[in-house]
């Protein structure tokens, strides 16, 4: 089953429940895919709905962030739930252990020169099974030890 038909099962079984939350964010997911689908001419591949639904969460993210720094905790934790639900959809992340190998072998590959190679090596191995900030972080570390 695609992450597409998951997604419009989820949001019939929601409508029956009454489970309001849930309800709005499947709405919204739903209506993101139908827009890339719409973009992209044809239908979705699993790979372009997942990276659909990584940009619906890390826009939750960003939200969060904002959020906290204007003081608006009550705003911050609705936009937590709903990160929560998309993240449901989405494959477990790479711990920092596994992506820290990555980087290495990438530096070693490539040389530890330049920062955009190594980021998108790493990002082209990782895929969206990584989060590209935390990828980011790594990336600097690994360089900032390989120039000393």
């Amino acid at each position: 089953m695609s992450i597409v038909e998951q997604i419009d099962n989820d949001l019939k079984q929601a409508l029956k429940e009454q489970r309001h939350d849930e309800l709005s964010v499947l709405r919204m997911l739903k209506t993101a895919l139908k827009n890339a689908e719409i973009a992209t001419k044809g239908d979705l591949s699993n790979d372009a709905a997942m990276k659909v639904l990584n940009t619906q969460a890390k826009q939750r993210r960003d939200a969060i962030s904002q959020f906290e720094k204007g003081g608006r905790s009550d705003l911050a934790e609705k936009e937590k739930k709903e990160l929560e639900i998309i993240e449901s959809y989405l494959p477990e992340k790479m711990g920092e252990d596994e992506i820290r190998k990555i980087v290495q072998a990438k530096i070693s590959e490539v040389g530890a020169s330049n920062f955009g190679q190594v980021m998108g090596a790493v990002m082209k191995e990782a895929g969206t099974s990584a989060d590209g900030q935390v990828v980011r972080k790594i990336v600097q570390e690994e360089l900032d030890k390989a120039k000393l």
